[in-house]
């Protein structure tokens, strides 16, 4: 819980980019690393020093990160998207939401993939919005920026 409270966080005080990054070296703290997410002061410290990296002098510090997950904000935001990802059946990963309300499996065959696509196509638009967007608080103008940047990905 305090890792994801951590991560949404980040998403809505440095933007998607940030708390990307950061959940790319949590996945490689823990899946390879071999380190628990639990334990508190240790998580705070990585993600300082990775942030430190990120954001230089307006990285939060090692204390401040302490303080954030030792606290409860964002436990609320989390507990609701976890409901929602129940309703929409999503009981592990990798998945799929399309158009906010369709799950894919992500080991789905190629050609489900297809269909979903030519199906929406058909339908000439699709009303697509970030559904967890409004659940974790994050603000509009963050979504927009996006996380994924075509000149960050070429390098």
């Amino acid at each position: 819980m305090a890792s994801h409270r951590l991560i949404q966080y980040l998403g809505k005080t440095f933007g998607l980019a940030v708390s990307e990054a950061i959940y790319d070296k949590l996945n490689e703290y823990y899946f390879v690393q071999g380190h628990s997410l639990n334990d508190r002061p240790q998580l705070a410290k990585t993600v300082s020093e990775e942030l430190t990296k990120l954001l230089a002098d307006k990285a939060p510090s090692e204390s401040e990160l302490l303080t954030f997950l030792n606290g409860n904000e964002g436990r609320k935001e989390i507990e609701t998207a976890l409901q929602q990802l129940q309703m929409l059946g999503v009981h592990g990963i990798p998945k799929f939401i399309i158009g906010g309300n369709l799950v894919v499996d992500g080991a789905a065959r190629s050609d489900v993939f297809v269909r979903v696509f030519r199906e929406i196509e058909r339908a000439g638009e699709v009303e697509a919005r970030p559904i967890f967007g409004d659940i974790l608080g994050i603000p509009h103008d963050i979504i927009e920026q996006g996380s994924h940047h075509p000149a960050d990905m070429a390098a």
